[in-house]
């Protein structure tokens, strides 16, 4: 059963992949600078995400849904594994 856990897990965080690499998309058309801060500088991203709200809300949240689906089937993953 944690092996599933873990299945969803890597789910969860290649769902989180996606949306990062579509707020990364956004800031490199918006600017180089942007996009390579975002890339190089931890949380810059989402400085530039909040900043830019209107075109980054659905890759945000797409990222946040990665998020929690990860973060649910981890500590899944470690109570199962656990016992």
């Amino acid at each position: 059963m944690s092996a599933l856990f873990g299945i969803l897990a890597a789910i969860g965080f290649i769902i989180m992949f996606v949306g990062a690499i579509w707020i990364l998309i956004i800031a490199f058309k918006k600017s180089v600078l942007w996009g390579l801060g975002s890339l190089f500088i931890p949380f810059v991203i989402f400085v530039f995400t909040f900043m830019n709200w209107k075109d980054t809300k659905k890759p945000f949240l797409i990222w946040l849904l990665g998020f929690i689906v990860a973060i649910i089937f981890v500590v899944l993953a470690a109570v199962m594994g656990a016992h």
